[in-house]
């Protein structure tokens, strides 16, 4: 960073409610040149990092969990997510209600699962660090790390108050979004379509298991939802485009304006008999997709409440690697219904 012989003042207009605020900028650089002058260990300074982290801070002021900068490696540790493929222990986390970080959902067959880890357990230090302070991406990052390495968690089941530790060793993480398999009944052949999560491959794992089903001639479909922490808004609306028209889901903008998003292409199983399984790890993306077919009648949801992540956010990539994932609605069911902090009540309650 260089500072010329000026100082950056810098207007924001808020649309609701009309307001003019000015931010002097002289603080910041008053700051960035005293810590190099003062700071006891100069081998510490390192301008690339002072930066990060004032965006960090600046971003992190705003009080949403869900909206932060990610440096080049968080950035890319996403990516590596939502290509299936990555080196951790084979969760998804987030934040309760109460801005707690929590497991969203083990993934099935990872070290996180076979230790025990369950949806809502809250996360109270990742090895010595407490986490009350961090950021979703600083938590991933300490969470990540090199197969055959290993992290130590402390934890606390949702509803108990004796913390538990769990010591997890890293694996290479290489997850299908959607697997599908056949069940023979006396009416003819069900088909049982897992999907883990929404991501890059997720559409096109989804066509070929939709292809089998209708070489099989299945006559039901059973879509498990649980345990799926969400992803890619687009792949929701594939997803339940299958089995429903219209409005897959709405956003509601800051201005209070809403926005209908509908399906992108007709389905090919739009008439058969369909149940949808969900618990409290089915979030986001998974939600969306529940809350389609619950509103427009299409089937049975079968299983606990979900975990009510109800907000989107759109990820811009930066200069040099880095990332910004930010807040830019909430979404909401066809039928106007808002799950952020409450989440989905199924037809048929099922504890697990």
């Amino acid at each position: 960073i260089t500072r010329d012989k000026f100082v950056p003042i810098i207007k924001f207009e808020n649309q609701v409610p009309p307001s003019e605020q000015t931010v002097d900028f002289s603080l910041f650089w008053e700051v960035f040149n005293a810590l190099p002058e003062k700071y006891v260990d100069k081998t510490a300074i390192d301008g690339q990092k002072l930066l990060y982290g004032a965006i960090s801070g600046m971003v992190r002021s705003l009080g949403d969990p869900y909206t932060a900068f990610l440096d080049p490696k968080q950035n890319q540790a996403v990516k590596d997510e939502l290509s299936g493929s990555y080196e951790g222990i084979g969760i998804q986390i987030g934040f309760n209600k109460d801005k707690r970080l929590v497991v969203i959902a083990p993934l099935r067959g990872t070290p996180a699962q076979k230790v025990g880890l369950l949806p809502k357990d809250l996360i109270l230090k990742i090895g010595d660090r407490e986490t009350f302070d961090l950021t979703l991406p600083e938590a991933v990052d300490l969470i990540r790390g090199q197969a055959g390495t290993k992290v130590k968690l402390s934890l606390q089941h949702e509803g108990e108050d004796k913390p538990y530790e769990a010591e997890i060793t890293r694996e290479k993480i290489t997850v299908k979004s959607v697997e599908v398999e056949f069940v023979d009944t006396p009416g003819g052949k069900v088909a049982l379509i897992k999907v883990s999560r929404f991501g890059e491959t997720t559409d096109i794992e989804w066509d070929s298991a939709v292809n089998s089903i209708q070489l099989e001639k299945a006559v039901g479909v059973i879509v498990d939802m649980r345990n799926n922490p969400g992803g890619l808004l687009t792949s929701s609306i594939h997803l339940a485009s299958e089995f429903v028209g219209g409005t897959i889901v709405k956003q509601e903008f800051a201005d209070g304006s809403v926005k209908s998003l509908t399906v992108d292409h007709k389905g090919e199983l739009l008439s058969i008999p369909l149940v949808v399984l969900v618990n409290d790890g089915s979030a986001s993306a998974s939600e969306i997709f529940a809350g389609a077919i619950l509103d427009a009648g299409r089937g049975k949801v079968v299983g606990k409440k979900t975990f009510g992540k109800g907000t989107v956010q759109d990820a811009l990539d930066l200069a040099g690697g880095s990332g910004l994932h930010v807040t830019v609605a909430r979404w909401l069911t066809p039928k106007g219904k808002s799950i952020h902090g409450e989440g989905i009540e199924p037809d048929i309650a099922v504890e697990r």
